[in-house]
């Protein structure tokens, strides 16, 4: 950047940024030799600073990303196969469906700047070579343009940017946003990262790529997700692997889910124990009757430690059907209603999870009990 200026005006940059001095003849001469000798002498940690005082005074994409790379060196890192994954996931999808996708490709990456793919004759710049081939001819994929700009190595922030500018309201509405978040916010939870809504503007949600404060799932997820997927693989343990997905990218729809959860448990329980269980019984109904035959009603027990904490199993899952009601997505929300963040759908579906791992604990345990008197 440096050696872009005017040769008489070498010395005295150089200075500004605490490179040595110079003649002006030795910057006629060659100004690529001048600042490079002088950029020998210094340490690695000088270097560094020179380099981010140039980027911050005239910022460039080509240092920006060495420095963002040198920052993100250390970690946590997304892994190129959850990059791979999520440009899978986009293979589908429109790049930006209410903005040109030019627009939004040049919002990220100054393509009129950078140089067409090697092998490219015709083409000079990277803005030429997607117009010629995305929109003139049609001969390139989603895929193809994220690759040819180097998505599986370029630096996390400008992966993590793409992806935040990709879910904004203003490229898409928001049923395509959820939609989205919902197929990229599980890829980037591998490697510990949440897509998750920290915003609105006129109403419509923003979502940001946020470290996970749990990394990823907890053990609890897992031993839940193993407890569940015992009892019934299909119905119950795709419930909650639902409710896991949607938890950080949709909240109110993860804590509806959660709610059906319970039910999908409890309806499960009683027909298993031979039960006729009506379809309008609501979530507090089915509860009391599994719980009355898994002997979990507060009033089938005389010890008060054991009502309390029976008691309150139960205020949990009549609270689970009302917060449905009042946060979930199954009713209007309206103008005037609450709207639940990431932490309350959590918290939702780890009771839910909780409750439900409970009840299937206890009804193997009853069965046990059962072939064992038998």
């Amino acid at each position: 950047m440096i050696a872009d200026q005017k040769s008489y005006n070498v010395p005295s940059v150089c200075q500004r940024y605490g490179l040595d001095d110079g003649t002006v003849e030795e910057a006629h001469s060659s100004k690529y030799k001048y600042v490079s000798a002088r950029v020998q002498s210094l340490t690695a940690a000088e270097i560094l600073a020179v380099a981010r005082a140039l980027h911050g005074d005239e910022p460039r994409f080509d240092l920006g990303e060495v420095l963002a790379k040198f920052d993100e060196s250390r970690g946590p890192h997304v892994t190129e196969l959850t990059r791979r994954r999520v440009v899978s996931a986009l293979e589908d999808a429109a790049l930006s469906i209410d903005t040109p996708e030019m627009e939004f490709l040049k919002r990220l990456w100054p393509l009129d700047q950078m140089s067409a793919p090697k092998g490219s004759f015709s083409e000079r710049t990277m803005e030429d070579y997607i117009i010629r081939h995305r929109i003139a001819n049609f001969d390139m994929t989603t895929k193809d343009v994220l690759e040819s700009l180097e998505i599986y190595s370029c630096s996390q922030m400008l992966f993590f940017r793409f992806i935040e500018a990709l879910t904004h309201p203003m490229l898409r509405d928001e049923r395509s946003q959820r939609e989205l978040v919902g197929k990229i916010s599980p890829l980037l939870a591998a490697d510990g990262f949440d897509l998750i809504q920290t915003d609105r503007i006129s109403g419509s949600p923003i979502f940001s790529v946020r470290r996970s404060t749990h990394g990823g799932k907890t053990p609890a997820d897992e031993e839940i997700g193993r407890s569940l997927s015992a009892f019934n693989v299909t119905d119950v343990h795709e419930r909650w692997q639902e409710a896991m997905k949607r938890r950080a990218s949709d909240p109110r729809a993860a804590i509806t889910v959660a709610r059906t959860l319970l039910e999908d448990v409890c309806k499960w329980l009683l027909a298993e124990a031979g039960e006729t269980v009506p379809d309008d019984e609501d979530l507090p109904g089915l509860y009391k009757r599994v719980a009355a035959k898994l002997r979990l009603a507060p009033d089938q027990h005389t010890e008060k430690i054991f009502k309390q904490i029976l008691g309150s199993c139960q205020s949990i899952v009549e609270s689970l059907g009302a917060v449905r009601n009042k946060l979930g997505d199954a009713h209007s929300q309206g103008p005037a209603k609450a709207r639940p963040q990431a932490r309350h759908a959590e918290l939702a579906v780890n009771l839910a999870g909780s409750m439900a791992t409970f009840l299937v604990a206890t009804w193997e345990a009853r069965k046990a009990e059962a072939a064992s008197d038998t």
